[in-house]
């Protein structure tokens, strides 16, 4: 074989064996964002009622894959119509969801700078009154429930309370659960660094491992945290103690700076460790 053809095969095959390492990288790249992406949606219409939703959209394109599997024309072509014209029913039903996905992708990223370290003085904020306020209600057995939003959303159980979208402060807190005003009864929940809602309703948990001690406060807690990710604070009324319950567990009669601490590494520490992961949260502590 003549040298100039060998080289130009040799140059073809290594040609050849870039390419295949480029495509070969490209795709599992492809694959690695979509599969955030996807765990990411997941994580934003999680505990809330866009899940229903998304079960209803799956029936109808397996009931169209199924149409045209046994031929079944009329129905193939209603439930064409329905997809076709589907697009713009499906954003205007999530757009709460697209919404807070928006917010959450610019929380998380740092194109611009300060956006972390706004985020982490508004939580320190936030912390400081849940704490103050916390502490004021244990001294005087004032009952309270707090659940704070994280990555899974909470808007199921907004919706069942009054609407409040009001800025955090202690004083507020401890007015909300102040005996025999309209708004004590129920969890108060967080959402994005606001009082999103008073008198919400959260699901009790049905563990049987939980203690015969604790009342309705104490398994609302545990329950909202079994299903979501959410950090929740109880005052007992009946003892004072302080508690949080994370990832269905109870951290129990918590002094002012173990409640400190607590939150911090939940709520601070915990999402900077979050923005810098590729998938989510480490494993909880103990």
């Amino acid at each position: 074989m003549p040298l100039l053809e060998q080289v130009s095969f040799f140059s073809f095959l290594n040609l050849s064996e870039n390419v295949h390492w480029y495509d070969y990288l490209n795709d599992v790249l492809d694959i690695v964002v979509v599969t955030y992406v996807i765990y990411k949606l997941m994580m934003i219409v999680r505990g809330t009622k866009a899940v229903q939703l998304i079960k209803g959209i799956s029936i109808i394109l397996v009931s169209w894959f199924l149409s045209g599997f046994f031929g079944l024309k009329t129905l193939q072509f209603l439930l064409n119509q329905v997809i076709t014209y589907g697009l713009l029913g499906i954003i205007i039903i999530f757009q709460p969801e697209l919404r807070r996905g928006l917010e959450h992708l610019g929380r998380t990223s740092n194109l611009f700078g300060r956006t972390g370290t706004s985020d982490e003085e508004q939580q320190r904020q936030m912390i400081e009154a849940i704490v103050s306020s916390a502490q004021y209600m244990s001294k005087r057995r004032i009952g309270a429930l707090i659940a704070i939003e994280r990555d899974t959303g909470l808007n199921e159980y907004v919706e069942t309370g009054i609407r409040m979208d009001s800025h955090i402060t202690s004083q507020l807190i401890i007015n909300l659960f102040i005996p025999n005003t309209p708004l004590h009864d129920g969890a108060m929940i967080i959402q994005d660094g606001k009082i999103a809602a008073a008198a919400c309703y959260l699901p009790l948990s049905e563990s049987p491992h939980i203690d015969k001690a604790l009342g309705t406060r104490h398994r609302a807690a545990i329950g909202v945290s079994e299903v979501t990710d959410s950090v929740t604070l109880t005052v007992s009324e009946e003892t004072g103690a302080v508690s949080l319950a994370i990832a269905g567990r109870l951290y129990r009669e918590l002094d002012e700076e173990a409640l400190r601490n607590k939150l911090i590494q939940e709520l601070v520490i915990e999402e900077k460790e979050t923005t810098l992961s590729f998938f989510g949260k480490k494993g909880g502590d103990k």
